[in-house]
């Protein structure tokens, strides 16, 4: 076993989790995974079922673990469910439990473009997260991270379900840049984060080394499968988005998509000291998903 004593990693059957999760365990880690929903469990993995993650039934199970990695959140909300009652409310519940656990290090998700001075709701309800996790007080790292992609990424579904009806939608010009960085990244620098005191109370953008319009991404990603690609109009797209449950994109993912937001990719190489997947060449080469 590895020197750790455990890692708890909450929305365990999400897809960052899942990758996550799989990585850790090759690495022998205890791991104790909640969800919500059932689960397939991973070598040294404890599994924990809790629709609410009562305070009183996890308490013992998690005390004195070395780190929570929190990866509870949603990115489109409803009537139903918002971002403050999950994406913050729920974080507030996790440091609380966190602190009463004595847990030493908090690992969080926020996203690329969340800052003091956003209007978003998504951005505010992450930010707002981000500051109960520093203000608690508990060793933490703050990824902020651009889309993550891999096998099953939201991304890609979204692709290949356009792919299959033959065609793919793009929101307005489609000349809006993204920095997607690959899942196997993703968790080798979330691995590297537990231990390693560069990480350590730092609030961390997660990006690749390839910026890229939507529209190439696009069109490397639906290479030979003659998928027409078409520009649709982006008041529609916001229309769309407002009146429909079911459309591809919600509000936000649109203001997130056209947003152009980017970071220092040199910056996460040099503190990492990694080499990093260039998810263009990837697609270029048919071998990201």
């Amino acid at each position: 076993m590895n020197k750790f004593k455990k890692i708890i990693v909450t929305g365990a059957t999400g897809f960052v989790s899942r990758n996550l999760r799989k990585y850790l365990s090759k690495q022998n880690i205890e791991l104790i995974s909640i969800s919500r929903n059932n689960f397939k469990q991973f070598k040294y993995e404890s599994k924990i079922i809790s629709k609410n993650y009562n305070e009183k039934n996890l308490l013992k199970k998690i005390k004195n673990s070395d780190t929570l990695i929190h990866l509870v959140g949603i990115g489109k909300q409803s009537v139903d469910i918002d971002y403050n009652l999950v994406n913050t409310e729920f974080t507030n519940r996790i440091v609380s439990l966190s602190k009463k656990a004595k847990i030493k290090k908090i690992i969080y998700l926020s996203g690329l473009g969340v800052s003091a001075t956003t209007s978003l709701g998504y951005f505010i309800s992450k930010y707002n997260s981000e500051k109960i996790i520093i203000d608690s007080g508990i060793n933490y790292t703050i990824f902020r991270p651009s889309y993550i992609v891999g096998k099953d990424d939201l991304l890609s579904k979204y692709l290949y379900k356009q792919i299959k009806s033959g065609q793919v939608k793009i929101p307005g010009s489609g000349s809006y840049m993204i920095q997607p960085i690959h899942i196997n990244d993703v968790v080798k620098i979330i691995f590297k984060s537990i231990t390693d005191e560069k990480f350590q109370n730092k609030i961390i953008d997660l990006v690749g080394p390839d910026n890229i319009t939507f529209e190439k991404y696009v069109e490397l990603f639906s290479k030979g499968t003659n998928t027409i690609i078409k520009k649709v109009d982006l008041e529609n797209s916001y229309h769309d988005a407002i009146t429909n449950p079911k459309s591809d994109f919600g509000i936000d993912d649109l203001n997130i998509l056209i947003g152009n937001f980017k970071a220092n990719h040199s910056k996460l190489q040099k503190l990492t000291d990694m080499k990093f997947e260039s998810v263009v060449k990837l697609l270029e080469s048919r071998q990201l998903l």
